[in-house]
């Protein structure tokens, strides 16, 4: 993403050639005011602990906080870039939980893991579980949750 660019694309996996404790990790990227401003534009959430500096200064916060969905965004965009990748699927939907703030200048990578995995009535697809941690530049857990999502399996040859 920012300063460490795009990561090398990892060989995608289909369902068949996961297994659950399967883990992946993404490269960094480091959260800018300029990018909190521009969610705020994206979202229409102005609150200003997210784009007033005298106001976040004065909060409990200390200073300007990305919005919790830029960080789940973010690590949406992160897992595209890590060392487990699978093919083009459908998000199922997220279970994800904001334990502690993002800064702006926070340095955020990406642990994931395949906690569970299911066959699918679709014929060609079966559903990941995957459990992920948003890590900020000391090694602390800033979001967490999971994600379902179905992708393919492997198509006969």
């Amino acid at each position: 993403m920012d300063a460490v660019g795009p990561a090398k694309k990892a060989h995608e996996r289909y369902f068949d050639e996961v297994r659950v404790g399967d883990e992946g990790v993404t490269p960094e990227v480091t959260v800018t005011k300029a990018m909190i401003r521009a969610y705020a534009d994206l979202s229409g959430d102005h609150t200003p602990v997210h784009v007033d500096e005298d106001f976040a200064k004065a909060s409990h916060f200390g200073g300007i906080v990305a919005h919790g969905l830029l960080g789940l965004s973010l690590a949406d965009g992160l897992k595209t870039q890590g060392s487990l990748q699978f093919p083009p699927g459908a998000s199922l939907g997220w279970t994800w939980d904001f334990k502690l703030p993002i800064h702006a200048d926070d340095r955020l990578r990406l642990k994931y893991r395949i906690a569970a995995m299911r066959e699918t009535k679709k014929p060609g697809w079966g559903i990941l579980t995957i459990a992920s941690d948003l890590l900020n530049q000391r090694g602390e857990i800033v979001q967490t949750g999971v994600h379902k999502v179905m992708i393919l399996k492997r198509p006969p040859a």
